[in-house]
């Protein structure tokens, strides 16, 4: 069990729960409920009920599905973080579908699991999420890292305006956070502190003036200051 505080006022990480299955609901409650750092502060049972819910409570992270009733998970995403910006989402769905991961991590969502995950990762995703990291399943991952690809093929043709530059190690930490590491992988693997690592991701984030770590890996791989295909 884990007694970190990474929420912003010191206390627990607060958790809205958005399933359209209330077994499941339940379970993620219940178990989530032994985190000492995490507390589900709601529960909604479709989209709709999630943005109205993430608007009353500003919850740190929502578990969100994607697939629900009245208004999808995607859609509902793009709705918390345009009206509570501070709120992260992270996608919690059976879906493997390449076309949902694509559009939620474009609504903003800060991580993509499959439920086929413990729910002692789904604890360990939400501390990681607060912490400004980005939670992707690896099988995702991949499809992700494809999908990018493909499109920065499909963009040869168009102009494109110039990208600011970004150095030979923060390249070298991107291409590291679209493989899925964390923070602390990252920094064994460039034999890094892990605040440099941080600040790295910073800078790049202030450079491509984008607010999440996923959103640097898609606008890298679409400006082509990526190339995934030929690594292991």
């Amino acid at each position: 069990m884990n007694d970190s505080r990474t929420a912003g006022d010191g206390g627990p990480i607060r958790v809205l729960i958005a399933d359209d299955q209330p077994l499941y609901r339940r379970g993620l409650e219940v178990v989530l409920h032994t985190e000492e750092d995490i507390e589900v502060v709601g529960e909604a049972e479709n989209g709709e009920e999630a943005i109205t819910k993430a608007e009353e409570l500003a919850p740190d992270v929502v578990l969100m599905d994607v697939r629900m009733p009245r208004v999808n998970g995607i859609e509902a995403t793009q709705s918390i973080r345009d009206r509570v910006p501070t709120t992260k989402i992270l996608m919690l769905t059976v879906s493997d579908e390449d076309s949902d991961l694509y559009e939620a991590i474009k609504a903003g969502a800060s991580g993509y699991l499959l439920k086929e995950v413990s729910v002692e990762e789904v604890a360990d995703s939400i501390r990681a999420v607060m912490q400004g990291e980005s939670k992707i399943t690896p099988s995702m991952a991949s499809k992700l890292i494809n999908e990018f690809s493909a499109m920065s093929k499909r963009a040869d043709e168009r102009e494109r305006l110039p990208v600011p530059a970004l150095t030979a190690r923060e390249l070298e930490v991107l291409k590291l956070v679209a493989k899925g590491m964390s923070n602390r992988e990252i920094a064994d693997e460039l034999f890094i502190s892990e605040n440099t690592v941080k600040n790295h991701v910073r800078n790049i984030l202030e450079k491509l003036h984008l607010h999440s770590r996923m959103e640097a890996v898609m606008y890298a791989l679409r400006e082509k200051l990526l190339d995934l295909r030929d690594d292991d």
